[in-house]
């Protein structure tokens, strides 16, 4: 189960990196190219994605 809860975690993480780095123009070629707001949905999308790392490797 914590194998399961780190792969969703990192994949939410990884996702948000890729849609930050779509919304400020490094990865082109999408909708999402250059619009500021996919940077913040990204950086949410991160932020969620470190808290479940955290939340999958706590002990107790």
């Amino acid at each position: 189960m914590r194998l399961t809860r780190n792969l969703l975690a990192l994949i939410v993480l990884a996702m948000g990196a890729l849609w930050s780095l779509q919304g400020i123009g490094v990865l082109g070629g999408s909708f999402m190219t250059g619009q500021s707001q996919w940077l913040y949905i990204g950086i949410a999308a991160m932020l969620v994605g470190v808290a479940g790392l955290v939340w999958a490797n706590r002990r107790g």
